[in-house]
């Protein structure tokens, strides 16, 4: 009996870049569990185009509504503008299909209740693509860390740290709250910042400062955080668009070894270093070593866990409580950020200014035709 004996058929909804340059060569990589059967985009010339690329057995839809009528599909995968996550997240599982969704999912955490709540009225689940969790390189530093290999995790760096110029906040949902959730805390440094949480467990405590030094946006352009780990560990987190020399970084010091990725977009074995402490035998130290296989971390990757557990019929990594706890972390360093507190975890509820939106109707940051 084959491995997959089931091929699950998907569907696009957004077919601009990085439907066709990550979604699209994820789905032909895992071809044999998977058929691409309809794309999705108000825009009729960019879908003619995608699927001119994907095949023409690819049905074309502008409306997500027509296609899920008509076509009843397995899964989804939703490439569009963050303002539109929720609500064709939302129609997608309540159409019976899980959902692989670009990240942010939600701009808030009441948008993120209510895809829970279509989650559990469904029985289908949504995913939000952290793609840098699936490479093999990450995967060995989480057993690494969590097995206590590497000893306690003391103290923890993670920098994002991009350029973007005045011509990328042209596009009119940049830089905005209703377009974007927020700037690059939201849309740039989530990838990273999840990551260190994947790899360090819960966070407790959030101090933060956040800007607007360059950039005439209505959200920040460089936003930092000092953060306090369950497990006792502290952390920096930097998310900057204002830097000429771009890179992506995370180091991890535990007692027994640091641990350090640096990239930018994405991540191999060769990416992952581990240096260890005077007292650790080279032995042992060699363990460490990434695995032989090297996943690169990517949509492919993702798209493979998620099947997986589609496959098992449980819910997948990167949905659920997993994926919220990385939005309370963006939601509690905007608070943090704009009132002067510390916020800790689960304090920002129903009620709380920061829980419909990331700038909590701030004097200073909402929206300038609500301020």
């Amino acid at each position: 009996m084959p491995p997959h004996p089931v091929q699950r058929r998907v569907a696009v909804v957004g077919t601009g870049a990085i439907v066709s340059g990550s979604h699209l060569p994820a789905l032909r990589a895992h071809s044999d569990r998977v058929e691409l059967v309809a794309a999705v985009d108000v825009d009729q010339t960019r879908l003619d185009a995608f699927r001119e690329l994907a095949g023409e057995q690819v049905a074309g839809y502008t409306s997500m509504g027509a296609m899920l009528d008509a076509v009843r599909p397995d899964l989804v995968l939703i490439g569009t503008p963050p303002s539109l996550h929720r609500e064709q997240t939302v129609a997608a599982l309540k159409a019976g299909a899980w959902v692989l969704c670009e990240k942010p999912l939600t701009l808030s955490l009441a948008e993120f209740d209510d895809i829970a709540a279509a989650e559990e009225a469904s029985g289908a689940y949504a995913s939000v693509v952290f793609q840098h969790r699936y490479g093999s390189g990450a995967v060995h530093a989480r057993e690494l860390i969590a097995s206590g290999e590497l000893g306690a995790p003391l103290v923890a760096h993670c920098q994002t740290t991009w350029h973007r110029d005045a011509a990328y906040y042209t596009v009119p949902w940049r830089g905005t709250w209703a377009g974007e959730g927020g700037g690059p805390t939201m849309g740039h440094g989530i990838h990273q910042y999840d990551l260190l949480l994947h790899l360090l467990g819960p966070w407790t405590e959030v101090r933060a400062m956040a800007a607007r030094l360059v950039h005439d946006t209505e959200s920040e352009d460089v936003s930092t955080a000092l953060v306090r780990f369950e497990n006792g560990a502290l952390a920096t987190v930097v998310n900057s668009v204002l830097s000429p020399h771009e890179v992506s970084r995370i180091r991890i010091d535990c007692s027994d070894a640091t641990v350090e990725l640096t990239h930018l977009y994405g991540h191999r074995n060769e990416d992952w270093i581990y240096t260890p402490a005077p007292h650790v035998t080279s032995d042992r130290a060699t363990a460490w070593h990434a695995p032989t296989t090297d996943v690169p971390s990517s949509h492919t990757a993702q798209l493979g866990a998620l099947l997986d557990a589609y496959d098992q019929g449980v819910r997948p990594p990167g949905s659920g409580p997993d994926a919220r706890a990385t939005l309370e972390f963006a939601a509690a360093l905007y608070k943090a950020a704009f009132t002067g507190h510390p916020v800790h975890a689960g304090e920002i509820a129903a009620g709380d200014p920061f829980y419909p939106a990331m700038h909590g109707d701030h004097p200073h940051w909402a929206p300038k035709e609500r301020a």
